[in-house]
């Protein structure tokens, strides 16, 4: 483990400082990261063994500009086409890509854009991963919202106009428990026509609680399908298990969840590959529940408080807009979400190419939305999780897409 990928210690007790010390340098006191914890549940399912065989056989070097050119000639591009268009000799081919993208884009979901909102309500964390902003051993603000302030944010966010909210917390189990959130999620329903989750994953049962409180759709980052990757960067707590969060959105769909999202958070290890593990990985999960609504991120690592040394490894944004054009002509029907990590310029282009969903509004703090809307400052705020790039508000964002030629819109489901 690199020094550069550790966080500052200040503040923390002797003996967390030495745990810490412990679990950054002797491997041998950390946990297995293949190995299930107590209670987390396991569920029989072939898709993890077939996208990390894919994933490990994975040449990118090995195609060629012909191979990129055949892909972009096929009708209906495959696994193999997939390959090629992810490679670095598909960079040149990026305007063929994506002209291709945008028409099936279009084809697919006429002119239009989705906006949602975030709202996070708590940032307690029990895990130690190196590069986040909530880690346990992050010397933040941490904060906990109310019932009552959870409402207000909630009400702030509807008057604004929007729609769809994603409900997120840090994770913790402890002070954010399962009915914590289910009870977030009721009170979302009053406000909101559509309700997604992004918490820590859950077994079968837990899905189906959420989904009874009004739950919609769940999000799961992998954050790397790299094992051997995933073990360095997450020293500690249950997001250490790779595997059982490998499975989250299969557990949340078999829980009765009408769609779900995941990715790899691209910085962390070889985006390439873990573009094209992310693509299978809802591919095949298309394919096992054709019922369900399939979506991808694409989010790459962005600064985080009390940590500057943590750079994207090499993800430009021709590439980040490559890889989003291979997502939309390999899965011409699933959702792709750009988020506001990404800058104003960039997200104005690729949802006219390639992205269905984007962000307004954006907080990734806890409590501050009424500084954000009425201009109130307020001491119950917590800690930010990373600094995001597009700040812009709903209003601004709906007119922006508009004067773009495109149609945002709010919502698309009616419940009857």
């Amino acid at each position: 483990m690199e020094n550069n990928y550790l966080f500052d210690s200040e503040g923390l007790s002797e003996a967390a400082l030495e745990r810490k010390h412990k679990l950054e340098n002797d491997p041998s006191f950390r946990t297995d990261h293949m190995e299930y914890m107590e209670g987390q549940q396991k569920i029989e399912s072939d898709i993890r063994d077939k996208v990390m065989a894919a994933f490990e056989s994975y040449d990118y070097n090995a195609y060629t500009a012909l191979d990129v050119s055949r892909a972009l000639q096929k009708t209906t591009i495959g696994v193999e086409e997939f390959k090629a268009l992810l490679s670095p000799a598909a960079e040149p081919f990026l305007e063929q890509m994506a002209e291709r993208a945008r028409i099936e884009t279009r084809k697919h979901f006429g002119n239009t854009v989705y906006l949602f909102t975030p709202l996070y309500i708590a940032n307690y964390c029990e895990n130690y991963c190196v590069y986040c902003g909530f880690n346990c051993y992050n010397k933040i603000r941490r904060m906990k919202l109310s019932y009552e302030q959870i409402e207000h944010d909630m009400k702030l966010i509807a008057d604004s106009g929007m729609e769809e909210i994603l409900i997120l917390t840090g994770e913790s189990k402890s002070m954010s428990d399962v009915r914590y959130i289910g009870e977030a999620c009721k009170l979302a329903r009053k406000y909101f026509r559509m309700v997604g989750v992004e918490v820590y994953p859950l077994n079968v049962d837990d899905y189906k609680y959420l989904h009874e409180c009004g739950v919609d759709y769940v999000t799961v980052f992998q954050e790397t399908y790299d094992s051997d990757r995933y073990e360095q960067l997450h020293l500690a707590g249950h997001k250490r298990v790779w595997p059982y969060r490998f499975e989250a959105q299969e557990r949340a769909l078999m829980g009765g969840m009408r769609g779900v999202a995941g990715s790899a958070l691209l910085g962390l290890s070889d985006f390439r590959k873990d573009a094209l593990a992310t693509g299978l990985h809802m591919y095949y999960l298309q394919r096992k529940y054709p019922h369900a609504e399939i979506s991808l991120s694409c989010p790459r690592l962005r600064p985080i408080i009390n940590n500057d040394k943590i750079d994207p490894l090499d993800v430009g944004e021709k590439q980040l807009c490559q890889v989003l054009c291979a997502y939309r002509l390999f899965l011409p029907f699933a959702g792709i979400t750009v988020s506001s990590r990404e800058s104003k310029s960039f997200r104005d282009g690729i949802v006219k190419i390639a992205a269905t969903k984007i962000s307004a509004g954006v907080s990734t703090g806890i409590g501050d939305h009424e500084s954000k809307y009425n201009g109130t400052e307020s001491d119950a705020e917590g800690d930010e999780q990373f600094e995001i790039a597009d700040p812009r508000s709903f209003e601004t964002m709906y007119k922006d897409m508009s004067a773009e030629g495109l149609q945002p819109v709010l919502n698309d489901y009616i419940y009857v």
